[in-house]
């Protein structure tokens, strides 16, 4: 595969007007790190962002960053970590998972929008995205947003551009909203649990005046070889349940006492601080159970979003006709599946379940052959569907950039 190495956004407007004066599409990188997700595209030619890897501007005070493409994701939460700031989304690190070398970048950390627990208090990566830098599949730079959180007149392209996957412009540059880090934070641990048990846990606490960052649930069965941080809480043949709170530290742990008395009709609640917590919610984040050099491994995994109150019951009725094991997020609201190999990783019974549930569900990891034969990405409804290919065709009609790899067939 031709690997064609960019230095600056003016070179990326080159790779793109020739790869549309020869028809060639290209696929997207920056370290690689997410290549294994989506169907696989139809390519020959890669297109590089590695090297646009510079913070152009950090401004502490105003809490904004606006950093290069390519920037490696470590490189850029230790800067911010220095100035005791963090990406409020919690971004998944999905090396583990997918058994990637290396780190991802703050590009493919946009394009893939896959927010951590504290998703259900902070939002989603594209709330956090100011502006962006881009090359269409027309071979245009354009900008969108810009470096103020009320910027926008009009429809907002950054919403767009997170979690498109790299099949709407090429991004060389965005600007992002940083938080200040929280004093401290505290975990209320319960165990023994059902999954049915623990979804009213984490529901009555999400419900609570205590502002909870963090809700979920990890049955015993996917516990099996867990991660240090969490195999430090493990005790034999039980669950867990996890609710964090965050704030100065009297602030948290008085909300911390107070959400365990709440929470004592559920059972006795431990409470774990600081380092040791924020070890735990890595786990959580990066779906560490079910790594790649984990017992389950060779499991294709699924990543399923549905209303909270429907979490418990899609996860049991999956884990029990698959024999597969799930996890818990979001306070119910993202499950994640890892399921006995088949051919089609049993695409058709997780798609009827989350149709059932009102939700949506993403193969976040299966072996090249898998992905050709199964849609990686939920099927949209018609409507939706066309609508989606509008937007697209708006930005890239020749089908340039990442072609087909949220669409099969294509």
């Amino acid at each position: 595969m031709d690997t064609l190495k960019v230095r600056d956004a003016q070179d990326v407007e080159q790779v793109v007007r020739a790869a549309i004066a020869g028809e060639q599409p290209l696929e997207i990188v920056g370290h690689g790190t997410k290549r294994m997700v989506g169907q696989p595209m139809a390519t020959n030619a890669l297109l590089d962002l590695s090297a646009l890897n510079a913070v152009k501007s950090y401004e502490p005070n105003e809490l904004i960053i606006t950093v290069e493409a390519g920037a490696p994701l470590a490189d850029v939460k230790s800067l911010i970590d220095s100035k005791n700031q963090r990406f409020a989304f919690e971004p998944m690190d999905t090396a583990p998972l997918l058994s990637a070398p290396g780190t991802g970048t703050i590009g493919g950390m946009i394009a893939a929008g896959l927010a951590g627990p504290r998703r259900i208090q902070a939002g989603a990566a594209r709330d956090h995205l100011l502006g962006a830098h881009a090359v269409s599949g027309f071979g245009d730079s354009f900008k969108a947003g810009g470096r103020v959180v009320k910027n926008v007149t009009g429809y907002d392209l950054c919403k767009l551009l997170a979690g498109s996957w790299g099949t709407l412009a090429v991004v060389t540059e965005v600007t992002l909203k940083v938080m200040p880090r929280p004093e401290s934070e505290r975990t209320l641990v319960l165990r023994g649990l059902d999954d049915a048990t623990a979804n009213q846990a984490m529901t009555a606490s999400l419900g609570s005046p205590f502002d909870v960052s963090g809700a979920a649930h990890l049955p015993k069965s996917a516990l099996r070889d867990a991660a240090a941080a969490l195999g430090s809480l493990r005790s034999p043949g039980q669950a867990l349940t996890l609710v964090r709170l965050e704030g100065i530290t009297a602030s948290a742990t008085h909300r911390a006492a107070s959400l365990a008395r709440q929470l004592a009709r559920f059972g006795t609640t431990e409470t774990i601080e600081d380092e040791r917590s924020a070890a735990v919610w890595e786990c959580v984040r990066d779906v560490e159970p079910f790594a790649a050099k984990g017992p389950l491994g060779a499991w294709p995994v699924w990543r399923i979003v549905c209303p909270p109150a429907t979490g418990a019951a899609l996860g049991e009725r999956l884990a029990r006709e698959t024999g597969g094991d799930v996890l818990y997020d979001w306070g119910g609201g993202l499950i994640w599946a890892a399921l006995p190999p088949k051919p089609d990783a049993q695409a058709a019974l997780v798609r009827q379940h989350a149709n059932a549930a009102g939700g949506h569900a993403t193969l976040l990891r299966a072996s090249e052959q898998v992905r050709r034969q199964v849609d990686v990405f939920h099927p949209a409804s018609e409507g939706v569907a066309a609508l989606g290919e509008r937007v697209r065709q708006s930005f890239d009609p020749k089908g340039i950039l990442n072609r087909g790899r949220m669409r099969r067939g294509t």
